[in-house]
Parts: structure tokens; C-alpha cells; sequence
């Protein structure tokens, strides 16, 4: 009796949590004619226009040496899309020489844009000059404004471009973000050679456990870098591929948070927990787990000032958990793809909860995507969004574009090159912030295990979720009775 009294109360709890005040997403497909498809690409935005840049244009690597990362699935042209008239233009990247058009090829580049100023660093590709893959060691300055222009117009985009290079920039897999006049590439790893699964003298890896600061010193002709700095932590940074949201933390502070990415240092797997940093500290937050989208995703940051509640949502990706369709919370070590939509809100006391909601994408989808934000949008400093200055309840917040669309959630092992593929799918993104509450809220396995019947069976509360109806109360509760989770 004292165990179905606590899961009763458990699951009052939950439906409490569920319903509170906490918005919502409408995510709707929306379609470009010759978009191309592209996945892990990086991207800028002028006068209405975006502007993409590198990635691949196939699907998941494969495992072979020799075909995984091939030159021929490199992207080598710039594409400028106007998506409220449904436009493309492309220009090739062979007219620029040669450590601009390989670098312009490459993945997973760090981007962050300031004005109309785009600054790349780093990226991983094969590299002619060098005769191998290697991860490129450049910041790139790219003038978007005259770019698009010489695209849309069919002229020479070679004046657009300005490089330097230094060894600090060579990363791929991270993310690049500024605070005040501080640029922040957090994480990610150096990656020299052709990628094997199994470790084999094909490459040289060296996550930089890291996040790099610097300034960069820009007129306008003169491109450099200054006031180079670290913070390290070789085990809470030793991360890539991971999603860096924008964040109001609860003083009122800009900054950002690392969330999962991988790989744990003590196993192949995602890290849970995740890091807040500023361009003086960082913090992990070692209280609290995520359990849903670990790699990178699209994703956006929204702040309620008046409630004092930052929400992060994330949109499908590669996890190691999922929710099945009975509610329950699954763990898969092969880590596949999932169709997942979660939120993860931080109240005014600094509390983290992880909520999956009703609404998931409509395939597997999402890997290596991005969510490009709409120009309207009123947002702080770092592109969080003021959801207390948005002028109706329902906003159009972006498009999610690209990506990796994938045939099947554990398809790695498998891979020949056709169960996945690069994608041009595009989707509107709709947040409600008045919304009807709506999903399932992830708790930490960590913070309350109970005992019960029969012993030694250990239940916790992240394998049980709240029953839609009471047939579905009935059937956990005999799942609990007799030690089925």
C-alpha cells in the first residue's frame, strides 16, 4: 500500500508540473523549389537573405576509412535563399584559392555572425593542398552584404573573403559565440586524418577540453586575433558535437550552455549533464540530467523575464533516450537517431526540469540542422528571445533547415551510404507562449530512487511517466507490483 500511495502521489506531482504555464511549439513543413540538401553546414543572414556555407551533402559518415568524409559529398558552392519568395542562388567555391575554397568545403565549421560580418573557424575536410583530412586552423571573414549581392547577380565573389590562419582555431566540432568583445569557441576537438571507428592509425585526435577566448581585430582590410586565453577542464569540457544554447541565467547574466555532446571519458557515450559558462567562468551543472537530444540539433533559447524562466528547446537530433509511444523513458547505448521535441527550463532559483513534448518531427530528422531565426524576432545581445516583448502569442520564431534525414534509428553498424541521406527539408517553427500545456516531464534518475515489491527491484522515477488515462495507471501499476521496470 505504501508504494502505490507514493506512485499515486508521484504521478499528482507530475500532472501538477504539466500543468503549469509553459510554452509550446508548432512546428509546420514549409518548401523552397532547388533548395539544396545540405547537413552541418554553417550560415549567415543579409537584408532577408541566408547565406550557406559548406557542409555535406550526404547523409551519416560511413565507417570505412576510405568512404567516410569523401570529397566528392562536399558542398563546394554558396547558396543565397530568399525564403519569403521562394529563391536560390549558388555560386562555386573553385574560383577563390586554394585555402578559401577548402576550408569553404568543409564540416562542422564554427560560425557566429556580427553585423554584416560572418567570422568561420576551423571545419574538418579533405584538404588537396595537404593531401589528407585535416581540420582547418582559419578564421575567415566573410562580407555578406556585397557576397549576396555578387551571387544573386552572377559576379565575382572573390573580394568578399579575407583569411588568416593560426593553430588556437583549429577545431571542428564546437561552437563559436561572443560577450561583449570576447569570442568563445567552446569545445570540440582537432581531427587530422580519416576518420575509423576503431582507432586505428588513420588519424590523430585531440579534443581541446576548452573553452578558447579571443579577440578578433577587424578594420575592415587588417583581419587578426588577439588576447588568446583558455579555460580548460579536461573532463567537463572534453566535449563536441554538442548543442550550445544562448542563455539569461538568473541574475540577469548573458552567457551560454553546453549541453551532452560527446564523448564521456570513461565510456563511449553522451555526457547528461551540462555547463554554463560567461567569458570569465563556467559552471557544470552536475544536479541535473539530459536525457533527451544529445547531438547537435536545431535548437533556440526564449526568456520570460517576468516569470524568470529561460526555456531551451531542441528539435530531433541523435539521443541516447527516447520516449516510446506507451510514454515510457528508453535508453539505447547505440544512440540513434529520434524524432524528439524537448524543452528544458531553468527557473529563477537556477532548478532545471526536461520536458519532451506532444509534438515530435515528422521523420528522423534534425541532425546537423540548423534553425535559422526569423530577422523580426526581438532578442537579447546573444539571440535570446524576449518572449515578453513578442507582440502576439503565437510568433514564428524560424525555420529549421537540413540536416541528416535517416531511414532508421540505428542504422551506424549498417551504413553502406544509402540509410541516410543530406536533407532539404524545411520547417516552420511556431512557439505558443499561452499554449494548452502539453507533454512529459523527464526527471533525473539521480534525485529519487524508490524500493518496491518485490526486493531487491529499483525503480526510478526517470522509467516512470505519468499514465494518460486509468487503464494506463493500472497497467504501471502492475508493472511497479511485480517489478516490470
Amino acid at each position: 500500500m505504501r508504494q502505490v500511495i507514493l506512485v499515486a502521489l508521484f504521478f499528482m506531482s507530475a500532472s501538477l508540473l504539466r500543468a503549469q504555464n509553459l510554452p509550446d511549439i508548432i512546428i509546420e513543413p514549409y518548401s523552397i523549389n532547388n533548395m539544396p540538401a545540405l547537413q552541418s553546414y554553417a550560415y549567415g543572414k543579409q537584408n532577408g537573405y541566408w547565406i550557406l556555407f559548406g557542409g555535406r551533402l550526404d547523409g551519416l559518415h560511413r565507417r570505412q576509412p576510405f568512404a567516410s568524409f569523401d570529397a566528392a559529398g562536399n558542398n563546394t558552392n554558396i547558396y543565397v535563399v530568399d525564403p519569403l519568395i521562394g529563391q536560390v542562388w549558388s555560386a562555386s567555391t573553385l574560383s577563390l584559392p586554394a585555402s578559401l575554397q577548402e576550408q569553404l568545403q568543409s564540416t562542422n565549421m564554427q560560425f557566429h555572425q556580427e553585423d554584416t560580418l560572418l567570422y568561420l573557424v576551423g571545419g574538418y575536410g579533405y584538404s588537396a593542398t595537404a593531401a589528407d583530412h585535416i581540420t582547418y586552423p582559419n578564421l575567415t571573414a566573410v562580407n555578406l552584404k556585397s557576397l549576396s549581392n555578387a551571387v544573386i547577380n552572377g559576379t565575382s565573389i572573390n573580394a568578399s573573403f579575407r583569411q588568416i590562419t593560426h593553430p588556437f582555431l583549429a577545431v571542428t566540432g564546437g561552437h563559436l559565440g561572443k560577450l561583449d568583445s570576447t569570442y568563445l569557441l567552446a569545445v570540440g576537438n582537432r581531427f587530422d586524418g580519416r576518420y575509423n571507428p576503431m582507432g586505428n592509425p588513420t588519424y590523430t585526435q585531440t579534443y581541446t577540453n576548452a573553452i578558447r577566448k579571443f579577440e578578433i581585430e577587424d578594420d575592415g582590410v587588417t583581419l587578426s586575433i588577439s588576447h588568446l586565453d583558455s579555460m580548460v577542464d579536461a573532463l567537463q569540457l572534453h566535449r563536441r558535437d554538442y548543442n550550445m544554447v544562448p542563455q539569461i541565467f538568473n541574475n540577469s547574466t548573458e552567457g551560454y550552455t553546453i549541453f551532452s555532446g560527446v564523448f564521456q571519458t570513461t565510456a563511449d557515450l553522451p555526457f547528461l549533464n551540462s555547463v554554463d559558462f560567461t567569458a570569465n567562468s563556467y559552471t557544470p551543472n552536475n544536479g541535473f540530467n539530459q536525457y533527451l537530444n544529445h547531438y547537435h540539433c536545431p535548437n533556440f533559447g526564449a526568456y520570460d523575464s517576468l516569470n524568470q524562466q529561460m526555456h531551451s528547446f531542441f528539435f530531433g537530433g541523435i539521443s541516447q533516450y527516447y520516449v516510446d509511444n506507451n510514454g515510457l523513458q528508453v535508453q539505447d547505448n547505440n544512440v540513434p537517431f529520434v524524432k524528439t521535441i524537448a524543452r528544458i527550463t531553468r527557473t529563477a532559483n537556477g532548478n532545471m526540469t526536461e520536458s519532451k513534448l506532444n509534438i515530435e518531427m515528422p521523420a528522423l530528422l534534425g541532425s546537423g540542422a540548423e534553425l535559422i531565426l526569423t530577422d523580426e524576432l526581438p532578442l537579447h545581445k546573444n539571440e535570446v528571445v524576449k518572449m515578453n516583448e513578442l507582440s502576439s502569442d503565437t510568433t514564428l520564431i524560424g525555420y529549421i533547415y537540413g540536416g541528416i534525414a535517416s531511414t532508421a534509428p540505428n542504422i551506424f553498424t549498417s551504413n553502406t551510404g544509402t540509410q541516410s541521406s543530406a536533407s532539404a527539408n524545411l520547417y516552420k517553427v511556431y512557439m505558443i507562449q499561452q499554449g494548452t500545456p502539453s507533454g512529459i516531464q523527464i526527471n533525473n534518475a539521480d534525485v529519487l530512487a524508490l524500493k518496491v515489491f518485490p526486493n531487491p527491484t529499483k525503480m526510478v522515477l526517470s522509467d516512470l511517466k505519468a499514465p494518460k488515462n486509468w487503464r494506463a495507471m493500472e497497467s504501471c501499476l502492475f508493472k511497479i507490483r511485480w517489478g516490470k521496470f
